[in-house]
């Protein structure tokens, strides 16, 4: 298995080597205009992942993003961003916690530009183009055209809301969300309150996305509510959420309401299995331990989800269901889940932080210590255990449990940037 193993890695290193050769850049800004009213910079990322588990599979994932962003003028910005990924597959694994970013198509797109260059039974080497947008910004708006980021909700590990490329629960490295072919305007409406529209598109309506949140604080800024009404895919979605500061805490929450056209059997509100709500209630709060221990404490309940894990397996076999978990209209297979989320900054080299997961109905869960180095500016070196618990596999091979059958897991990243 060792020598398999090392097999795997070479060419992941190899490629990586060579992309670093080919690919580095030294200077961050790369160009600017005499008057220095226009400018352009250039960030390049390098990350390499590993993922060792217990049931001897072993996945490696090489990434190298160039990021180039540019002002034209006082108003316009324009951005882009490209990358590069290598990923290896040592032997499959028996269980995904998704901890590694998702190979699946991203949502949103109307043409994905994330192709493969070369791809084999044991590696896959593709490129993508993550963003390419142009915006332009006065003091009452923002306009926002082409691919990008969006995100939405106040959630720390889970959302209600977040309705544009989500990442998992349990995915490590949050650092580039997806990019999505969108418009995106944002209007300020006085001093506290704001309109935001985004238009998010698909190969068809029916994959489209048309959202309005108007989003308005208090003067004190101490709570701040929003509203969301329009169409996320084929379904019409109405949602709310709040955050507030309470004392030393703070508090968020949110409540979304889904009109499915199908129906969404088991789960549905008021007798019907056409409108489905998501929710999640949270709070966090820094305790005076050392430099300050903060802790995230979340529930979540998803109506997408099942509470029978059985069906809740019998779904992934149906296209429309797993169509709607790649786009993340669900981040659970559960119908609930329970999470804390801690930090603590040791020193100016050292952070521990510590995730669980749990859901209540199964009684299975995954503890998720994590310890992050930092060398410099420019490098650092991540660690996270994994530790799956409850149910797992019955004589048939069907997991018990949500999280119970996933194998223990180390994750190694090591980033760089420039």
């Amino acid at each position: 298995m060792k020598t398999a193993r090392a097999r795997t890695c070479l060419p992941v290193i190899a490629a990586c080597v060579a992309l670093l050769m080919c690919g580095w850049a030294d200077a961050r800004e790369i160009w600017s205009s005499d008057d220095g009213g226009r400018t352009a910079d250039l960030v390049t990322a390098f990350k390499q992942s590993t993922l060792i588990s217990d049931d001897d599979s072993l996945t490696g994932l090489c990434r190298l993003r160039f990021a180039l962003s540019a002002r034209l003028g006082a108003d316009t910005t324009v951005e882009a961003a490209y990358e590069q990924r290598l990923r290896t597959l040592g032997s499959p694994p028996s269980g995904d916690l998704a901890v590694l970013p998702s190979q699946a198509d991203a949502p949103y797109r109307i043409v994905q530009l994330d192709d493969a260059i070369r791809e084999t039974d044991a590696y896959g080497y593709r490129h993508e183009l993550d963003r390419a947008l142009a915006a332009l910004h006065d003091e009452r708006a923002s306009v926002t055209v082409g691919r990008q980021a969006v995100g939405w909700g106040k959630g720390v590990l889970f959302s209600g809301i977040d309705v544009f490329a989500p990442f998992s629960p349990l995915e490590v490295d949050r650092e580039w969300r997806r990019g999505i072919d969108a418009i995106r305007a944002d209007v300020r409406l006085g001093d506290t309150a704001s309109l935001d529209v985004v238009g998010a598109f698909g190969e068809s309506w029916d994959d489209s996305a048309l959202l309005g949140r108007l989003r308005a604080r208090t003067a004190s800024g101490l709570v701040d509510a929003e509203f969301i009404a329009g169409k996320r895919a084929e379904d019409t979605m109405f949602a709310g959420a709040f955050s507030a500061t309470v004392g030393d805490a703070a508090v968020h929450g949110e409540l979304a309401l889904f009109d499915t056209p199908d129906g969404f059997a088991d789960g549905g509100l008021f007798g019907g299995d056409d409108l489905v709500a998501k929710a999640v209630l949270g709070a966090s709060y820094t305790f005076n331990i050392g430099n300050g221990l903060t802790v995230w404490a979340e529930y979540h309940f998803s109506g997408f989800g099942s509470d029978d894990m059985a069906l809740a397996q019998q779904r992934l076999a149906d296209p429309a269901y797993v169509a709607r978990i790649l786009r993340g209209d669900t981040q659970i297979l559960g119908r609930r889940a329970a999470a804390i989320q801690t930090s603590y900054l040791v020193d100016d080299l050292w952070t521990v932080s510590l995730v669980w997961i749990a859901n209540p109905d199964d009684g299975s869960g995954v503890l998720a210590p994590s310890a992050k180095l930092t060398l410099s500016d420019n490098v650092t070196i991540l660690g996270s255990f994994y530790v799956p618990y409850g149910d797992g596999l019955d004589a048939a091979g069907t997991p018990q449990s949500e999280y119970g059958a996933a194998p223990s897991t180390v994750f190694l990243q090591l980033a760089i940037y420039n």
